[in-house]
């Protein structure tokens, strides 16, 4: 608890003296305690209507949001850490840089929101027990960027959402493209979505729906696609090295299949 609480305040430290931080956006419109005390009276049958705020740099950790309306929201370098933002609206949010360790986002709505770079992990080490959970959630044309290795992304709708590596941020570059190393995307929807360069090593996309997505030089090695539709999908350049695809629907249709990497060592 003690080197999370260190790694957390070191983050903080380091956002407040970068480029486009929340210090140099302004301070935020409520308090921390203000929140706390709001979500406190509040009832998920009655939430709390943050909508449009500037929450920017704020310690929300721990949080049982409610279902809140955080449409429109600037988030910026908030921590949520060990927050409950299940069922809420954070559709069009600005959730950048934001701490998620062990948060959850279950059946919330992120559609169109921005969760660039955010803080999954205490150490450099993804461990299981701190991955954040978007299971059922709504993250359709969402920008996502960041390690995301372990999360819990079953059922979740990622249709037309971008995960491809976004420059010019104005931050020290240091990640070069998006990690969902062993994560859970069985049943996920990601039609049309952009998964340039995406690692998904050991992940399981079983029965996911995949068609039209670009996973141009992606690491699809060891994923398991086992029942995944993914006609007219382009893998070119894509890593398959030992991954699953046992009855995976449109293959014919795939672009750039033949341009693959280690097409011969995937499993069908």
């Amino acid at each position: 608890m003690r080197g999370r609480l260190i790694a957390r305040a070191s983050a903080t430290a380091l956002l407040l003296t970068l480029p486009g931080s929340a210090d140099e956006a302004g301070a935020a419109e409520l308090t921390a305690r203000q929140i706390t005390l709001q979500l406190f009276q509040a009832s998920a049958a009655s939430p709390v209507d943050f909508s449009g705020k500037n929450l920017q740099g704020l310690d929300l950790s721990g949080l049982d949001f409610k279902r809140a309306r955080l449409s429109g929201s600037d988030l910026f370098g908030a921590d949520l850490a060990g927050a409950d933002l299940t069922g809420a609206d954070l559709s069009a949010a600005r959730l950048d840089r934001i701490v998620i360790i062990g948060a959850r986002f279950d059946g919330a709505n992120l559609a169109g929101a921005s969760l660039l770079r955010p803080t999954t992990f205490s150490t450099l080490e993804a461990r299981a027990s701190e991955a954040p959970s978007f299971v059922a959630c709504d993250l359709t044309g969402a920008k996502l960027f960041g390690r995301l290795n372990g999360v819990n992304l079953a059922r979740a709708n990622l249709e037309g959402a971008s995960l491809a590596p976004f420059g010019r941020t104005g931050f020290i570059e240091h990640l070069w493209r998006t990690e969902l190393v062993g994560a859970d995307l069985s049943e996920a929807n990601l039609a049309g979505a952009d998964l340039t360069h995406v690692s998904f090593r050991f992940a399981s996309l079983r029965g996911a729906n995949l068609r039209g997505a670009r996973f141009r030089k992606a690491d699809l090695s060891h994923a398991d696609l086992t029942g995944a539709d993914l006609s007219h999908a382009d893998l070119l350049e894509a890593d398959l090295d030992g991954a699953i695809l046992r009855d995976v629907k449109g293959l014919d249709t795939v672009a750039g299949l033949d341009h693959a990497l280690n097409r011969a060592k995937a499993i069908e």
